[in-house]
Parts: C-alpha cells; structure tokens; sequence
C-alpha cells in the first residue's frame, strides 16, 4: 500500500480529525510563502527594512504610512481562489470528517472555499478595526481609501488590520480552542509548513494521538514524531484522496 491510500483509508476511517497548515497550502494560489527561495523574506524588495521589521507593531507605531505600502503591495492577494487543498479540506467538514483547521495563514482561503470551522492564529486581512474606538472595516475599505493610512469614518483613528505582527501576543481565545481541537484528535494532519514558526508550532504538542500525518514538499523537525510524512503537493494528495472517497 502507497502513502496515499494509507491516508485515504486512516481518513476514511475517522470522524475527528483536525487540521494544521501553514504558508505551503497558499502557495499553490500563488500566494508566495515566507522563508522559501522566492518567499517574502528572500525576494529583493524595494524597501530599506528587511520584511520581519516592517511586519512589527514597533514598525505600525513609528512609520504606518511606510507599514502600510509594504502591506498593500506584499501582504494582500484579494485576487487569489482557493486550490484543491482548500476545497478538499471544505469537503471533508461537510462529509462529517474533519473538526477544524487551523491555519498560520491570513488569506481567508479556507472560508472562501467554504470552511465553516477556521482558527486563524495570526488573523485575517479581511477584519480591520480602528485602534481608538474599534469600529470594523472591511479589505476594500483599506484597499479603496484615498489616504496612505486608512482613518476611521467615526473618529479618525487609525485603522489596523486584524493580523498579528511581529512582537504581538497570538489571541489567547484563539490558541484556547486550537488546543482542544489538536488534543481532542483522532487524527492530526499537518500541512505546507515546516513547522519553524513559533509559537505556532508548538500546538504540536499538543497532540495525544498515534497518527500525525506530515504533508509538506520538504522535511521538517517532527518527522521523527509522524505516523506517516507525504512530500509532494499538499493540494495534489488532498485533492485525489478526497475525490476517491
């Protein structure tokens, strides 16, 4: 038996699985990733501050005009559809199978794809709230606005977006209920992340089960922990075991 039909079967054989994915489920949407050859930090940009300095709350503070053109132009993908990793994960909610999916991403790929149970640790580009009197705006509100820096319509605050930069706690409730999803599994899978980025990663071990499965295009530090590793296309094994079942 190959590696995929293991999976089609450990997936045909629970109703308690959890997913956790990182930048690689995006990256077939051609949304770059981070830390790749063409991801975000190793691509030239035209900017005087590396990536991991102009994604910092310090950054949004002190220079937002400067924050905000480099999150325009770098951060956002209004454009981008969700792929067969996306809509593979929608349908095995729908079939009963999968609890929740945890993502590092903040595209809100798996909503679009109709994912009803996201946890998103590091937040959405689709919610952005004024910093003084946290009234809510949209991503075509901070796309469309005129200003360099979009201002609140009712007290001219700020507005930031709902994403957690650089030197900014992940929301407590949030990590709360991805805890109980991943020690409550039956099944973990993790995919397209290498499992770097902390403290995200560190849910990992929160998992009680025998069967973490690892699916990313390169090898990470927990293959030594998996039940079974699949390096090939998150989309591409998803997509074909879905359809078979």
């Amino acid at each position: 038996m190959n590696k995929k039909e293991k999976l089609k079967d450990i997936i045909k054989s629970s109703s308690n699985i959890v997913f956790f994915g990182g930048a690689g489920v995006s990256t077939e949407s051609n949304i770059p990733d981070f830390r790749s050859e063409k991801g975000l930090y190793e691509a030239k940009n035209n900017y005087s501050y590396p990536p991991e300095i102009m994604l910092s709350h310090t950054f949004f503070i002190k220079n937002t005009e400067d924050f905000y053109d480099f999150y325009k132009n770098k951060m956002i993908y209004k454009d981008a559809n969700p792929n067969a990793a996306h809509y593979a994960l929608a349908k095995l909610e729908e079939m009963g199978k999968l609890k929740a999916v945890i993502t590092q991403n903040i595209d809100g790929l798996h909503q679009k794809a109709g994912s009803t149970k996201v946890l998103e640790l590091h937040g959405s580009v689709h919610r952005n709230y004024c910093i003084e009197c946290k009234e809510f705006y949209d991503l075509n509100y901070i796309l469309n606005t005129k200003e360099e820096v979009p201002r609140c319509e009712e007290c001219s605050g700020v507005v930031k977006p709902d994403v957690v930069l650089y030197e900014e706690p992940l929301k407590n409730d949030v990590i709360n209920q991805a805890i109980y999803y991943i020690e409550n599994a039956d099944v973990l899978i993790v995919g397209g992340t290498s499992l770097v980025v902390y403290p995200a990663a560190n849910l990992i071990h929160y998992y009680k089960g025998k069967k973490l499965i690892l699916i990313n295009k390169s090898s990470t530090s927990y293959d030594g922990n998996a039940y079974l590793i699949i390096n090939e296309s998150i989309g591409e094994v998803l997509g074909e075991i879905v359809k078979e079942l």
